[in-house]
């Protein structure tokens, strides 16, 4: 029997949470928890994300000689920022970075802000085109990050009289849990160089009515992003400018 009711009770968990969903933070909008949903859909002019190697210029098509790389660990190169200089800023995925990042980002740097949807050319191509409109623009460095939205829903006690009408619409039945997470790329104009680094997640709870589950999961999607963003530049302030 107790063997039994442990089962159940882990089943009954299980059932319990629901509508666990990634998201691209370009394309954040409301999806219903990754149910079926006629209110506001994604980003219609989201198309993927940048891919690092595209940004890199690393051509995973070639065969670099046991000479090539080796040349490259012999001409280490930190990337560096400095203060106040203007800096080539993409969000992948995005026509354009959230402005919450760029206002990060300008408290201590100039941003340029440039379209972070998919080129669809070669890797290397694309890498050296992008460090030309970078130079044109008068940026020794391009920022790029890319980041995900986890969510978990869990239902409450409540969903019990979610079939009420009135009640139902305005009674907290779903808490959900999100997480964002950051990655950062950096990128020397000039040289090609490249330095990475992901910075702290962040995570918040919210619990919601079926009248405001859109509402409740845009504003946690903003207050994550704002927590992830002022975390990214102050990160990248403290390792890499000068």
């Amino acid at each position: 029997m107790k063997t039994t009711t442990l089962g159940l009770l882990a089943l009954a968990t299980a059932l319990a949470l629901s509508g666990c969903t990634t998201r691209s933070i370009s394309n954040s909008g409301y999806d219903g928890g990754g149910r079926h949903y006629y209110g506001h859909t994604r980003d219609p002019f989201y198309r993927g994300e940048l891919s690092e190697f595209d940004l890199l210029g690393v051509d995973v098509g070639s065969a670099p000689s046991d000479e090539q790389i080796g040349k490259a660990l012999d001409t280490p190169g930190r990337v560096t920022l400095r203060k106040g200089s203007p800096v080539l800023l993409i969000q992948s995925g995005a026509m354009q970075p959230d402005k919450l990042m760029q206002d990060a980002i300008e408290k201590h740097f100039v941003v340029v802000p440039f379209s972070g949807q998919p080129g669809g050319t070669n890797a290397t191509g694309y890498s050296r085109a992008l460090r030309l409109a970078a130079a044109q623009a008068g940026c020794e460095t391009i920022v790029c990050y890319w980041g995900t939205l986890e969510s978990a829903i869990k239902e409450t006690d409540g969903k019990a009289v979610s079939w009420v009408p009135i009640v139902g619409g305005a009674f907290p039945d779903e808490a959900q849990q999100m997480r964002i997470r950051l990655k950062v790329a950096l990128v020397d104009v000039r040289s090609g160089r490249w330095a990475m680094f992901s910075s702290q997640a962040f995570e918040d709870r919210a619990h919601s009515a079926r009248m405001g589950r859109e509402w409740s999961d845009q504003k946690q999607v903003e207050k994550l992003k704002q927590l992830g963003y002022a975390s990214a530049a102050e990160d990248l302030v403290k390792i890499y400018a000068r």
